[in-house]
C-alpha cells in the first residue's frame, strides 16, 4: 500500500487542475469549537466532516457546515446506505483517506485511490462561494470555490452527492 498524499501533494494535484486556493497555519484543532476563533480570518463555509460506514462496511464522508446537525439514526435513508451507519474505525480512516481522527477532510478523497469512500456535501453548504477543510491535517485550513471542490473530487475519481443531509 502507498503512504498517503501530504498536503504538498494536494496542492500539487489543486495546481495541476489549475484550482486557486489559500492556506493558513494555524494551531492543531480537533474539534469545531476549537476552530471558531479563526472564522474572522478565514471567510467562507467552515466543515465539519463525518466518517461513517453502513451494515454492508461501505463508507462515507458527510461534509456539512460546521455548526449543522447530522441524525445518524435517519441519514443513512438519505444517503443511500444500508441500515443506519455508525462511525467508521479509525484504521479504516487511515486507510482510506490517509488521515487521522480530528483530521477528518473532503480533501482526503485523494488519498481514496480505490474509490472506497462516497462523499456526500449538504446542499446548505454548497451555498457557499468559498469551502474551507483541513488540507489532510489539523493545523491548516484551505479555502476553495465550491465549483473546484466538486472539479477536485471528480478529478480524483468521485462522483459527489450533493444532498439534504442536514436537520
Amino acid at each position: 500500500m502507498l503512504p498517503p498524499r501530504t498536503a504538498g501533494d494536494f496542492f500539487l494535484f489543486l495546481d495541476g487542475l489549475g484550482i486557486s486556493h489559500s492556506t493558513k497555519a494555524h494551531a492543531p484543532v480537533f474539534t469545531v469549537a476549537e476552530s471558531t476563533s479563526l472564522r474572522d480570518e478565514i471567510p467562507g463555509g467552515h466543515t465539519k466532516n463525518l466518517f461513517v460506514k453502513d451494515k454492508k462496511d461501505r463508507y462515507f464522508v458527510l461534509t456539512v457546515e460546521e455548526n449543522a446537525t447530522v441524525d445518524l439514526k435517519t441519514v443513512h435513508k438519505v444517503i443511500g446506505a444500508s441500515g443506519r451507519v455508525s462511525f467508521g474505525r479509525p484504521e479504516k480512516l487511515m486507510e482510506y483517506l490517509g488521515v487521522v481522527p480530528g483530521s477528518v477532510t473532503v480533501f482526503g478523497a485523494i488519498n481514496d485511490a480505490g474509490g472506497d469512500v462516497t462523499f456526500i456535501l449538504d446542499e446548505d453548504l454548497m451555498r457557499h462561494d468559498v469551502i474551507n477543510g483541513h488540507p489532510l491535517s489539523n493545523d491548516a485550513t484551505t479555502s476553495i470555490d465550491s465549483g473546484d471542490l466538486l472539479r477536485f473530487l471528480e478529478a480524483t475519481g468521485h462522483t459527489p452527492l450533493v444532498l439534504k443531509v442536514t436537520d
